[in-house]
């Protein structure tokens, strides 16, 4: 979505418009609504509200301790958006992704699934069926190669989902210490310092 320098748009309440089903450029047309959250799932708007501090925290930190790891070629980022199909429109805002550096570098305004790696998906209250099922479902179908959710509820846990055979398969469920692998790399995320203001680094 982008800004508009006019003010009538601006006024328009994301929830009001459109009424038909969005194309990308209904999607980049939309006006910025920083007190909400929204996605587009086959070409229908969803609404919600921003996430809890508890949960930003998470999700900041925890695309802090990944990027410390990556090797250079990659990079994660927190709540870009992935145009996951185009027809019908579906665009996610995953809470940490990770994509090419390059392709990072230039900036772009949102992401093709095809440029996105891995997936991570941090649970909080009203997106857990969505997290565990229906975009479970999507990034497998997209075709995305890594999928993680991690459930803030103690003790923190994570589930790594991995592409196989046109399916995720589960690779494992960690707590406290996990121990992570990306494409042949290991990264070691400490699970219970992503609610606290300080990570500790491997």
């Amino acid at each position: 979505m982008t800004s508009s320098n006019c003010g009538e748009e601006k006024a328009m309440s994301v929830m009001e418009w459109p009424h038909h089903l969005l194309s990308l450029e209904d999607w980049i047309d939309l006006p910025e609504t920083p007190e909400y959250q929204v996605e587009a799932v086959e070409g229908v708007l969803v609404v919600a509200p921003r996430p809890m501090p508890f949960h930003q925290l998470a999700l900041t930190r925890l695309g802090y301790l990944i990027n410390e790891q990556l090797p250079d070629e990659y990079c994660a980022l927190s709540e870009v958006e992935a145009v996951i199909a185009e027809a019908p429109l579906t665009v996610r805002v995953p809470d940490v992704l990770v994509a090419p550096a390059a392709l990072v570098a230039t900036n772009p305004a949102r992401l093709d699934v095809a440029d996105v790696q891995l997936v991570i998906e941090v649970l909080s209250e009203g997106t857990r069926r969505t997290d565990q099922v229906t975009k479970f479902s999507e990034y497998a179908e997209a075709g995305i190669e890594h999928y993680w959710i991690v459930d803030l509820d103690p003790p923190i846990s994570m589930i790594t989902y991995r592409l196989v055979d046109e399916d995720y398969e589960n690779f494992g469920e960690q707590s406290g210490i996990a121990e992570l692998d990306f494409g042949g790399h290991a990264l070691t995320i400490d699970l219970n310092a992503l609610t606290t203001r300080r990570a500790q680094r491997p």
